[in-house]
């Protein structure tokens, strides 16, 4: 195996190195979105939960319930 030949495997791994470490972040990046994803659609159940809750007509409400889905949202804030 000639220098040259050497030279050219070394550039190549070097190569995919890079490209591993470059997978690996976008990885992490992914992850890191995916989880606040997660977070921003429980947020968005929740909302939904209080909309709901508070579009029952009032005769038919029951206020125990009304306080205590305003209670838990306000602790999410």
């Amino acid at each position: 195996m000639t220098t040259t030949d050497l030279a050219r495997r070394a550039r190549q791994a070097r190569h995919r190195l890079r490209e591993r470490a470059g997978l690996r972040e976008r990885v992490r990046v992914l992850e890191a979105e995916v989880q606040e994803s997660r977070q921003l659609n429980r947020r968005i159940a929740e909302l939904t939960d209080v909309v709901t809750e508070l579009l029952i007509p009032l005769e038919s409400r029951d206020q125990g319930r009304v306080d205590d889905v305003l209670a838990r949202f306000r602790a999410g804030l």
